[in-house]
C-alpha cells in the first residue's frame, strides 16, 4: 500500500507539473490560475496546495523532478557499468512520455516552441528556475559520489553533476532550436553525454 500511496502521489504531481506548463505554454503565465492548473489535472486546489507552495514552483517541478529521478536511476545501474554509461541511460530513462503528456499532449512543435520560450522568460519563474537546478545538481551530485566512491565535499562530483545538468539542458535546448520535426529528445542527449564523455575534443574543420 505504501509503495501505491507514493506511486500515486508522483503521478499526480506530475499531472499537476505537466498541467502547470501546458496551460501556461497556452495561456501566458499570467493568464493561469492555480484553480485553472488544479482542475486540468483532476484535482482540487486544496491538492494543488498540498503539493506546491506557486504555480511557479509547479512549473519548475518538472525539471527537478526528472533531475531526481536521474539520480535515484543512476544508484540502480549496474556497479560495473562505466560512469558516463550510467548516466546517459540514467537520464535518458526520465524522457518517456508519462501518462500525464498522454492525457494532454503537447500542441505543434513551432507553437510549443513559442510558447516555452515565452514562458522561461518569465521573470516570476527565474527564483523557482535557480532552485530547481541547485537542488538538482547537489543530488546526483551525492548519487555520483557514492557510485564512484569520492567524497562529496571534493571537486569531482560536483563537476560531473554539473556537466551532466548542462549537457541535458544544451540537449533540451537544441531541441527547442530544431526546425519541425525536431531531432528526437534521446539522440540529442545520447550525443550531449558522448561529447562530455569524450572530454568534449574539437570537431573537425
Amino acid at each position: 500500500m505504501t509503495g501505491l500511496r507514493e506511486r500515486k502521489k508522483a503521478e499526480t504531481r506530475a499531472a499537476l507539473g505537466w498541467a502547470a506548463i501546458h496551460l501556461t505554454v497556452e495561456r501566458g503565465y499570467d493568464n493561469v490560475r492555480v484553480e485553472d492548473i488544479a482542475a486540468a489535472a483532476g484535482v482540487s486546489p486544496r491538492t494543488f496546495n498540498n503539493y506546491f507552495s506557486s504555480k511557479a514552483e509547479a512549473i519548475a517541478s518538472r525539471h527537478l523532478d526528472r533531475s531526481l529521478r536521474t539520480a535515484a536511476a543512476l544508484r540502480e545501474r549496474p556497479a560495473d557499468e562505466p560512469l558516463w554509461t550510467a548516466l546517459t541511460q540514467a537520464a535518458l530513462e526520465q524522457f518517456t512520455r508519462g501518462p500525464e503528456v498522454e492525457a494532454m499532449p503537447s500542441p505543434a512543435h513551432g507553437q510549443w516552441v513559442a510558447g516555452i520560450r515565452t514562458m522561461l522568460a518569465e521573470p516570476a519563474l527565474q527564483g523557482e528556475r535557480l532552485r530547481a537546478v541547485a537542488v538538482a545538481e547537489a543530488e546526483l551530485a551525492a548519487a555520483v559520489a557514492e557510485r564512484t566512491g569520492t567524497e562529496l565535499a571534493t571537486m569531482y562530483p560536483r563537476l560531473v553533476a554539473a556537466a551532466a545538468s548542462a549537457a541535458v539542458a544544451v540537449a533540451m535546448q537544441h531541441y527547442l532550436d530544431s526546425p519541425d520535426p525536431p531531432t528526437p529528445i534521446e539522440h540529442l542527449i545520447t550525443d550531449a553525454f558522448t561529447q562530455v564523455a569524450a572530454g568534449l575534443p574539437a570537431p573537425p574543420r
